[in-house]
């Protein structure tokens, strides 16, 4: 008994991780009859002596029968008991962080809101007003003579350049992420996938800086021109139609944010294509189809569901991208998009550029406005990807692909 516990001292002294659970081991060897952790002639002491307690570690009587459990297992199986707790609070973190978010919005915006109204996606006229003349009050909100805000074209300009970037950037993805599982070898597969993981790890500024200096001016003068003077007038056609500009404008955006969201679609996808199960496209292969078949009867349907997933991740980035778009989008505030080729604004290059003029209106009627256009932003992109959910859920099957494609 002596020996045994003198273990135990030892052990806490020298601060071992599992220096409690080899002392209670090392007790329960020393006595064998011993099972509850407690030794059973030193209940009966412990009762002869009247202090003690159930666990034989009481009064004086005790004779040093049992004592409590080492402070380092009390630790360890509190931590344990608190674990699920703590995990449980850090899950609500994002939700917590979104409605914050939401809130501060939303109280930034009210003044905005009652001086604008529903104009604010109707008009395109955008005017913080003189700084000059006298702040004056219409409905309860003050404001600067002549100050007048309407979003539309910035959000027809963020719609449309997302629009442009995920028509452009989903099929060469796919078709990226096909080669790199299907065609290419290991060493080679394994070089492209690196590439595709730095790309989507490039700053948005080298990317703005790119289609600035080179990009821009090449597609503007090399690359519209083969289409833009020899398209038919008709309606249709004609937005594709007209100058080409000097490389700032809807199209050299939406090639910029194709660009910055394709690495993400084609990672994406190329981890979902090594997931399909080979047996099922050997067997589609087996039964007479070509490796065109297979691919549209089983590959695609196996993996349409996460496709869509990645689209939507990287739509996400377009509809929020500011610093690329702002250096090649032409900063055009106030007009419609009325050409490919033509300056236009989005929400998010918008408030950047507003952002210091913004701070400069005494009534802070103009730093309202620029919350609720993040505000509008922010619904935007919380619909996009709601209903990307909502698309998923359709059409996603737990049934094997093979039977509906054959």
């Amino acid at each position: 008994m002596t020996a045994a516990w003198r273990t135990v001292a030892e052990d806490e002294r020298r601060g071992a991780a599992r220096g409690p659970l080899l002392s209670i081991l090392t007790k329960s060897s020393a006595h064998p009859e011993t099972r509850a952790g407690v030794a059973q002639p030193g209940g009966d002491t412990a009762q002869r002596g009247g202090g003690g307690s159930k666990a034989g570690s009481g009064g004086p009587g005790g004779g040093g029968g049992g004592s409590q459990p080492p402070h380092g297992a009390t630790a360890w199986w509190r931590s344990e008991r608190l674990l699920p707790h703590g995990l449980r609070a850090v899950t609500f973190i994002p939700l917590v962080a979104l409605l914050v978010i939401l809130g501060v919005l939303v109280w930034k915006a009210v003044p905005a809101i009652r001086f604008n109204g529903l104009g604010f996606f109707t008009h395109t006229q955008w005017n913080i007003g003189s700084s000059y003349s006298p702040i004056v009050t219409t409905n309860g909100i003050k404001h600067p003579t002549g100050a007048s805000y309407g979003a539309l074209p910035f959000i027809v300009g963020t719609l449309v350049s997302s629009a442009i970037a995920l028509v452009l950037a989903v099929p060469v993805a796919i078709g990226t992420a096909l080669i790199v599982v299907e065609k290419l070898p290991p060493r080679l597969s394994s070089a492209v996938g690196f590439c595709l993981e730095v790309l989507a790890g490039v700053p948005s500024v080298v990317f703005g800086l790119w289609g600035f200096f080179t990009l821009g001016p090449f597609l503007s003068h090399d690359v519209a021109p083969l289409w833009a003077d020899h398209l038919p007038d008709v309606p249709v056609l004609r937005f594709f139609r007209g100058p080409t500009g000097g490389g700032q404008g809807l199209f050299t955006v939406g090639v910029v944010l194709a660009i910055m969201i394709l690495p993400i679609i084609a990672a994406t996808t190329r981890d979902l294509l090594r997931q399909v199960p080979r047996a099922t496209v050997e067997g589609a292969v087996a039964l007479g189809m070509t490796d065109s078949e297979a691919l549209g009867a089983v590959t695609l349907p196996w993996v349409r569901s996460g496709v869509i997933g990645a689209s939507v991740l990287g739509l996400g980035r377009a509809l929020g991208e500011t610093i690329a778009v702002l250096m090649v989008c032409g900063s055009l505030t106030g007009a419609e998009v009325h050409s490919f080729y033509s300056s236009f604004n989005t929400i998010a290059a918008a408030i950047v550029s507003q952002l210091d003029g913004a701070q400069t209106d005494a009534s802070g009627l103009a730093l309202s406005t620029l919350a609720e256009l993040g505000l509008v932003l922010l619904v935007i992109t919380l619909m996009v990807n709601i209903g990307a959910r909502l698309l998923v859920r359709r059409v996603a099957t737990t049934a094997l692909p093979v039977g509906r494609g054959i």
